[in-house]
């Protein structure tokens, strides 16, 4: 049986607490992207994604999730060992020499879960194509995911694939955009504003929907419901994620200043004690 919303939201309070650990333990890692999209993965994994026992890279027969704004490791390491990908006790080795859990994904450790490479912004949704094209050639009727940053999309490559998406006709494709409105400088608009996301989406003719509560767990599992029946219809679907980067953490919401900073002690504890849980089990 897949989990109730109770059960999402205990387990959301886990990988919080999974991401600060994580994070605070080498000094490094970004934590507020990451916090901000933990709702959305948990519900992800453990209630919307068709996915097999096991690993293979092939990923025939099941649905598949590129994450392209790879900085934001920590929630997606988490939320794999969570979800039974590879021990939670290597959640303890993040960052660490000679780690399969570096600080942006890499496919050579041979991580469980992990399919391509993203510590470079913009390429993820090239390689969903393929990998969703793929899918067509197979006869496999599976969907697609990605995850993008609302920052990651003022790099060029996204709008190739964008174009190359809807004019393909790739609708088994469900692409992500984690819209907080932060990146590492600042907001968004400051650092190089880009308009009506959902209007530039719509001009290179996606099927757009937005989650406006993304980090409310029944507002995701109905917006990627409605994402899900969407798909087979000749469009690609976008689904714009409005966020808090640092969700879930006071002193980290509402800035980016979290971006790719560390907790010291007294932050973590502060954190810990805003994320409890009674079934709670750390690594």
């Amino acid at each position: 049986m897949k989990p109730n919303t109770q059960q999402l939201s205990d387990l959301t309070i886990q990988v919080r607490r999974d991401i600060l650990r994580m994070v605070h333990a080498v000094n490094s890692g970004h934590p507020g992207g990451s916090l901000g999209c933990t709702e959305f993965l948990v519900t992800l994994y453990q209630n919307i994604m068709d996915r097999k026992e096991g690993f293979d890279m092939d990923g025939i027969g099941e649905d598949l999730f590129f994450l392209s704004n790879g900085h934001i490791s920590p929630v997606f390491y988490s939320v794999l060992a969570r979800s039974g990908y590879f021990p939670v006790s290597e959640l303890a080795t993040f960052r660490l020499l000679n780690s399969r859990l570096q600080g942006h994904p890499t496919t050579h450790e041979g991580l469980p879960g992990v399919r391509i490479a993203s510590g470079s912004l913009g390429q993820g949704l090239s390689v969903a194509l393929g990998a969703a094209q793929a899918k067509k050639l197979n006869g496999d009727n599976h969907i697609v995911y990605t995850l993008h940053g609302d920052g990651e999309l003022q790099e060029g490559q996204n709008w190739e694939a964008i174009m190359y998406a809807s004019a393909k006709k790739v609708d088994n494709l469900i692409a992500t955009i984690d819209l907080n409105g932060k990146q590492i400088d600042g907001t968004t608009d400051e650092v190089l504003p880009m308009g009506s996301i959902r209007a530039k989406f719509e001009a290179f003719d996606w099927d757009v929907i937005d989650i406006t509560e993304g980090n409310n767990i029944d507002a995701i599992l109905a917006g990627l419901t409605d994402a899900k029946s969407r798909t087979g219809k000749g469009k690609p679907v976008c689904i714009l994620l409005h966020t808090e980067m640092g969700n879930g953490v006071d002193f980290m919401m509402h800035t980016h200043a979290w971006h790719g900073k560390a907790p010291n002690n007294d932050q973590l504890a502060s954190a810990l004690e805003q994320n409890y849980s009674a079934d709670q089990i750390d690594y």
